[in-house]
């Protein structure tokens, strides 16, 4: 399985600016991911915060 060009930390970052209200159409542009990879991302990470996700990462 291919791994993810972003760390946890700016998985966390990712999802913090869509959360203040920035569009996600811009965050994609930004960041270059699909919208699709976008949602899977919020879906798995979307209640935890950076320090969480920095050990969700170290488990898998």
């Amino acid at each position: 399985m291919k791994s993810s060009k972003f760390s946890p930390t700016e998985i966390a970052k990712i999802l913090k600016e869509f959360e203040s209200d920035k569009s996600l159409d811009t965050i994609v542009r930004k960041y270059g991911v699909s919208k699709v990879t976008f949602y899977k991302w919020r879906q798995r990470y979307g209640d935890m915060e950076a320090s969480e996700l920095t050990q969700e990462g170290q488990t898998t």
